[in-house]
């Protein structure tokens, strides 16, 4: 089978295509290549190009009609840039994704798969969340995948088309191939900060928030493999109709799945995990919160195991360890000289 993966040169759009390749399918890969990475592309079928390129989308599926259905992952993802520039990521993530799926739509490819976020949920009691959880975005960054997923619905009820939204928790660690990884020069995910603390590029890590709600007072996430995040995927893409059918109400024509492991996991206890991996200590500091932080939440991921027959096989210290090898092979392989 053949899929067109947009923002395929990212961090979780490339190994999703490095899953989809191992599973013996074809992705056609979009991106810009503002964030993703040249490196990421290589002996793969690439196209440079924006996503609300009408043009660009004609040609890719006049070459490659058998596409049969789209994953939808590039946008903006910063949380703190997204706060100093809201007009950027409204851009980008919601007015270029609105002009994507129409044109997917005029091209006859009615099958979605959109990346959006676990940062969209409001607080809850216990911090495990549903997919049925209020929502509440509180930076411009998630309020950009709160208003995409409406966008998609109305875009599916109005056109006949079919969504899945895949809502993210925390992804972590690299392609056990290493293939591909977090390939920020300076990350700003948690786990890449510890990488670089650990490797001397940061004096220390660095711990927004002390004083949430939380069993110790740092914030709690759902760190879920990258690579298991990317099986669900190949799952979401490959049993697309599947899915629909396994649901409660098969007339549906909109899906929404958490993606986590379903366990909560504190800042301090991630560091702590990542301390008995690498076998040191770190210096690790506390700090304020950054804007758009929050105390965090888990997944309920019953319904990624019903609707797609998937679930978690990595754990924590698979993430770690497999992040620390990406941290040290990350500079020979992508070349900084040209972009950050």
């Amino acid at each position: 089978m053949k899929f067109l993966v947009t923002g395929g040169a990212g961090y979780i759009g490339s190994t999703v295509v490095s899953a989809l390749q191992d599973a013996g399918h074809q992705a056609v890969i979009l991106d810009s290549l503002v964030t993703g990475r040249p490196e990421f592309t290589k002996g793969r079928i690439f196209y440079q190009g924006d996503i609300a390129d009408r043009q660009l989308l004609r040609q890719i599926f006049k070459e490659h009609p058998d596409i049969y259905a789209t994953l939808h992952c590039a946008a903006l993802i910063v949380v703190p840039e997204s706060v100093s520039k809201p007009y950027e990521y409204y851009r980008e993530n919601v007015s270029k994704s609105n002009e994507l799926f129409h044109y997917l739509n005029e091209l006859g490819c009615k099958r979605i798969v959109f990346s959006s976020s676990a940062a969209i949920y409001d607080k809850v009691d216990n911090f495990m969340v549903t997919e049925e959880s209020p929502l509440a975005p509180n930076s411009p960054y998630s309020r950009t995948k709160y208003i995409m997923e409406m966008v998609l619905g109305d875009t599916c009820d109005a056109y006949g088309m079919r969504g899945i939204a895949l809502r993210y928790f925390n992804p972590i660690g690299a392609d056990p191939k290493m293939r591909s990884g977090i390939h920020v020069q300076f990350p700003s995910h948690v786990l890449g900060k510890l990488v670089d603390t650990a490797m001397g590029k940061q004096e220390a890590f660095t711990i927004t928030g002390a004083n949430w709600p939380t069993r110790d007072g740092s914030g709690v996430r759902d760190y879920i493999h990258v690579w298991d995040l990317a099986q669900a995927h190949v799952k979401a893409l490959t049993e697309f109709d599947e899915a629909f059918e396994r649901n409660d109400d098969p007339d549906t024509n909109y899906l929404v799945i958490n993606l986590g492991r379903g366990t909560g996991v504190t800042v301090i206890e991630l560091v702590a995990a990542f301390e008995r991996v690498y076998g040191q200590k770190l210096n690790v500091r506390f700090s304020d919160p950054r804007p758009g932080d929050v105390a965090g939440a888990f997944a309920n991921a019953d319904r990624a195991k019903k609707l797609l027959g998937w679930q978690t096989e990595l754990t924590i210290d698979d993430g770690i360890r497999t992040a620390l090898e990406w941290g040290k092979l990350r500079e020979s392989i992508l070349d900084y000289s040209h972009k950050d």
